[in-house]
């Protein structure tokens, strides 16, 4: 880290700290309280790191700081996304901070979503979870929409779900690939336990993913082919098309495009047939 963004470093940190009065995190205020918001210590409490440590960080000495750290200085900050981003550049760190929960979808991206029609669609972050979808998605992937939130997630469904296992029909192409893109994103969040723990989770229950693992081969996000073979339509095929997302960093929108007229025309039927039942 050079000189200049150490400096930068510590000029956001005190000022972001200023802002931050005590009974905004339910802290008495005390007498005689020289500084506008937060001392030092209160946000080292407050985040869990030691005080003296967190003094250097804001002091703009050459130390390293984890994204865990980095992640907890944030919430005690309380800072949004762009200012999240911008601690991580200052902080040396190249990945982009993990988001606390789910990436919220605006009713905006909603409505882009349900106007895709017959063009099944979701938007998933980069661990390949599903935080929203259209119809046409849901008539396609029903299990995997109706799934707990920890499995609502398209690598898991692959891998666990014994009808993704069937319906996949490049399923050898397909997943070796996946894999490959998930394992480009987790070298962004390997420090991070939750990332750790759906590993640990998945290669426990799907023999197939840990073998995948275990090659460490590493991809890119671009456009595929698909193919599923539906229960009701037959062979079906769709290319994807991912959109990355501005509002909200690693996450990306994927459209499922069919790839001719009868896949097309299928989906329309499908549809309809859904909407009358």
């Amino acid at each position: 880290m050079t000189e200049a963004r150490r400096s930068d470093l510590s000029a956001f940190l005190r000022t972001r700290r200023g802002r931050i009065t005590p009974e905004m995190v339910d802290l008495a205020p005390g007498p005689r309280r020289r500084t506008p918001g937060l001392r030092r210590e209160e946000v080292a409490q407050l985040a869990g790191v030691g005080v003296t440590w967190y003094t250097w960080l804001e002091q703009g000495r050459p130390i390293n700081a984890s994204s865990q750290v980095l992640d907890a200085i944030s919430r005690t900050l309380r800072l949004d996304t762009a200012e999240r981003q911008h601690l991580y550049r200052l902080a040396g760190q190249s990945g982009t901070p993990v988001l606390d929960g789910s990436t919220p979808v605006t009713p905006e991206m909603q409505a882009i979503l349900d106007q895709l029609g017959a063009m099944p669609a979701c938007i998933t972050n980069s661990r390949y979870d599903v935080l929203a979808w259209n119809s046409a998605y849901a008539t396609i992937f029903p299990e995997t929409v109706g799934a707990q939130e920890c499995e609502r997630n398209s690598l898991w469904q692959a891998f666990v779900n014994p009808s993704w296992t069937t319906m996949l029909v490049n399923r050898g192409q397909e997943l070796p690939r996946s894999v490959a893109v998930f394992r480009g994103a987790y070298s962004r969040h390997s420090d991070d336990p939750c990332w750790q723990d759906f590993v640990r989770r998945l290669a426990a229950e799907s023999a197939e993913f840990a073998r995948l693992w275990a090659r460490q081969d590493v991809a890119e996000p671009g456009p595929r082919v698909k193919s599923f073979e539906h229960r009701q339509m037959g062979r079906i095929s769709f290319r994807t098309t991912s959109f990355n997302l501005s509002s909200a960093p690693e996450t990306r929108m994927i459209v499922y495009t069919p790839l001719d007229q009868g896949c097309l025309d299928a989906m329309t039927r499908l549809m309809t047939e859904g909407q009358r039942g």
